[in-house]
Formats: C-alpha cells, structure tokens, sequence
C-alpha cells in the first residue's frame, strides 16, 4: 500500500492552489484534486467570442493580487507572470459628462472632487498611507492584533467600515464623491444601507490608491498557472478531471482541505460530520448572483470622456441613489433596469488580449440571486448611456447566466461569486462560528474556499491561513491517518 500523504487539496482554484504551496513550502507531501481540465476556477480565460479574443471568464481585476501577504510570499513573478497596471485604476462617468478618475495619487483623485476634495483626502490619505501594513489585518479572520499600533490602526479601519455606506457618504455633499463612494461600495453586493457596506468601499478604494488594481498580461489564467509552476516546483502534484463525489474517492493522507464550497463538503463528507454542523453548511446565506457579459469590439468603447478610457475599471450607475437603489433591488429579488454595471476594458492595456484593433469588454451585474431573467440588454443600455456608439462596435457577445456561472465554477453558488453574503453576520463567522473558521469537527478535515474569512476575489488567503491551521494539526498529529476511514 503506498505511503499515505501528509494532505489532499480538493479543488485547484487560487485558495486550494495557496494552501497546496503553503504546505509544500512547510515540507508537506501534497496532491491537488481539480474536477475541471485544468485548474484555475474562477481565475481562468478563454476565447468566449471570437478566435483571438481572449475573455476572463470569472474573476478579472485584482485588487489584492500582487499585495496580499500569500502573493507576496509567492513571488510568482518568478515563474512569468507580469502584472499590468493601468494609468488609473477607477472611472465613475456621471451623466453630465464628468467623471471621476482613482488614480494611485490621492491628492490628485480629490481635486477632482470639488467642495469634497477635502473631506476625500482626510477619509482615504491615512487609508491609503497605512494601507500595506494594515492589508494583513483585513484578510484576515477575527482577530485580536498584536501591539497597539496595529490595534489602533485596524480599530480606526472598523469605526468606519461598519458604517453602512449610505452614513458614511454624508461625509460628502457633491455627486461625484458620493457616486464614486457608491461604486466601490457596491462590490459588496450588499445593500448600501446595511452595515459593514462601507468596508469593501474603503479598503478597495485604498488599495486601488496603494497598488493600482492590476490584472495579468494574457488574462486571468496566468495567475493560476504561475501557482502551478510554483506548486510543482516544491514537489507537489496535480491531478486534473478528479471528481470527489464522497471521501473514499481520496487519496491516503493526514488530512484533507477543501477549496469547495460548504455545500460540496457536505456532501462528500456526510459520514464524518456530526448532523449539527451538516445543517450549518447547508443553511449558508448566499447573495445576488452576478449575470456577465464578454464583447468583442471592432474598436475602443467611445466614452463621451474620453479620460474614462485612463482606467482598467469603469463603474456605470450614474449618482448614488440610482447604484443604492439596484443593489437593494438585486437584494430583495427584483430585477433593476437600470443596474448598476462593472467593466472591464483589458484591451486598452493588454495587447495580447485582441487582434490588432480590436478590443476586448468584461462586464457584469449584481441579478437577484439565481435569476433566470436575461440582463444582458441591461448592461448594453448602460454601457450605451455613458458611450454612445457603442453597440455598432459590438461584433460579438457571450452571455454568461448565474445558473452557467456555478456549472462552471460550483463554488459560485447560484451565481453568488462571494461565496455567501459577506454581511455582519457572515464576515467573519463564515461558513459556521468556530473559533478556526477554517477547521471542521473532523481533525482531519479544513475549508479554505472563499466561504472562509476574509471572502471572494483573487489574494490566496483563504487558501494561507486554512493551511497554518491544518500544518498545526500536522504538528500535533504526527501518527498517519487516513483521510477517508
């Protein structure tokens, strides 16, 4: 019989492929099980449109990418991969024509901004200045931080961020501040009138200050491909189209950590969870769901501004009221026609991504959860509002439903791409109130999906702190198990 691995990492998305490197790093034996023909999850590309256009079919720009404590750790510039940043990381067109341009440069983002300019700067400079040492503190799952410094500065962070977005924007009395507030806020997808709506507005705004929100030259996939690279180079193995419909499916090992979500580790590992906690991973809340559209283009979007086409990112719901109003809509079930709408435009930046010429468009929007209902003239229209002339450089469309978002990628429940709610209730306590939010009642079973602290998008954490959890319950654990007996 051959020897049993230290770990098993179900599920080659960035969180299983962190916590796969993380053990390896440590001196691990570990095997990666991906169902899918290549890893990646929500981080891959491919050609949705046309021959030659390259599309991210989940996950797109990176905020926490290259600056999260796992990234940095993995240094996967070595192994090829090329950050691109934009001139400016944010555009918030309005209406009259204006917009509101987030470059890394916080004075010169709140110039634009009027009688808010200083209301802006004393909000987001200390933000943006701290912003490095704080990042550490915010992927992270509830802690106590060591030293008052830190304490103070994470502190400071949460009297804020636990604002619902709609009090913290009376900090400003114009439009542009509010809409661009509103915008950034809304990556939440929550409500802007709860509380903790304010968190994401703040810590992405500070990053796009800190770090620029880069994406990959080639597309999403090179980011997983890199984690690959480097997973391979420290002895790991992985193995594509592996399904894991139950525990007897897996290898020998010590443990086994799961990049799924709670529902798939329900149900694979019914026979080692007590009923209780089963029922806990079954009663996740899950959010709105994100239906997507990818265009091929026979030229640039014509934006009325022209400085919109500065940012890698473009925001499209006009004021505040009008971005508050779709994302209580998404919430309770109704279909806004008027959503509020994230683009991407990769193209301008990356060549790779189009033939010469053309170009490439990534947009979504926040749909009630599981909607059938087809949005994709929605996003056309307010593409169209803020770049008239749009539509005729339309030469191609895929549209992309919640229902096929979570047949692609399963952790998408119900196309929710957070990975449930990430509201008071389940920031932290997510799946389940533990004090290892990453741990199960099984010693020899982890989480480490985007269902565990701190949430969605691309940074690993998840991932990194899921495997110091396990490695020390390898450490305590130094007799061989079996993960499926």
């Amino acid at each position: 019989m051959p020897e049993a691995l230290d770990a098993v990492v179900v599920g080659g998305g960035p969180n299983g492929l962190a916590a796969a490197i993380t053990l390896a790093r440590a001196g691990r034996s570990v095997r990666v099980l991906e169902r899918a023909a290549e890893v990646g999850g929500g981080s891959r590309s491919a050609e949705l449109t046309l021959p030659g256009f390259v599309h991210d079919v989940c996950s797109s720009i990176h905020p926490f990418g290259r600056t999260s404590p796992f990234f940095l750790e993995a240094e996967l510039e070595r192994h090829g991969l090329r950050w691109i940043e934009p001139s400016a990381a944010i555009a918030h067109p309005l209406d009259d024509g204006r917009a509101v341009i987030v470059t890394r440069d916080v004075e010169a983002t709140a110039r634009q901004l009027g009688r808010d300019r200083d209301a802006y700067r004393r909000l987001l400079g200390p933000l943006a200045r701290n912003f490095g040492d704080l990042l550490p503190d915010l992927l992270a799952p509830f802690h106590v931080p060591l030293g008052p410094r830190r304490a103070l500065r994470l502190a400071w962070f949460g009297v804020n961020a636990l604002q619902p977005a709609t009090w913290l924007a009376r900090r400003f009395r114009d439009e542009p501040a509010k809409a661009l507030f509103a915008g950034v806020a809304a990556h939440s997808v929550l409500r802007l009138d709860e509380p903790i709506s304010s968190a994401a507005g703040l810590a992405l705004l500070a990053s796009a200050h800190h770090d620029g929100w880069p994406f990959p030259e080639g597309g999403a996939q090179e980011i997983p491909r890199a984690l690959a690279v480097e997973l391979e180079s420290l002895g790991g193995i992985i193995e594509t189209g592996r399904e894991v419909a139950a525990l007897a499916d897996l290898p020998r090992s010590r443990i086994a950590v799961f990049d799924t979500a709670p529902g798939a580790l329900e149900s694979v590992a019914r026979s080692r969870l007590p009923d209780r906690y089963r029922r806990a991973l079954r009663d996740v809340r899950y959010g709105p769901s994100v239906f997507k559209v990818d265009l091929a283009l026979d030229g640039p979007i014509p934006w009325v501004n022209p400085d919109v086409a500065l940012a890698g990112t473009v925001h499209l719901g006009g004021s505040f009221d009008e971005i508050a109003a779709s994302e209580e809509a998404a919430t309770n079930g109704i279909v806004h026609p008027r959503p509020f709408v994230l683009v991407a435009q990769h193209s301008l930046f990356d060549r790779s991504r189009a033939p010469a010429g053309k170009h490439t468009v990534w947009a979504y929007c926040h749909a009630p959860h599981g909607t059938i209902v087809d949005m994709s003239e929605a996003i056309l229209g307010q593409i169209e509002r803020f770049a008239p002339g749009f539509r005729e450089r339309v030469l191609a469309m895929k549209k992309t439903t919640p229902a096929e978002l979570e047949a692609y990628n399963p952790n998408d429940v119900g196309g929710d791409i957070s990975g449930g709610r990430l509201d008071l209730r389940q920031l932290f306590t997510r799946p389940v109130a533990r004090l290892d939010p990453y741990t199960t009642p099984d010693p020899r079973l982890f989480l480490c999906s985007s269902s565990t602290p701190p949430g969605g998008g691309i940074h690993g954490m998840c991932g990194w702190h899921a495997a110091h959890s396990a490695l020390r319950r390898l450490e305590g654990r130094r007799g061989g198990t079996r993960s499926d007996s």
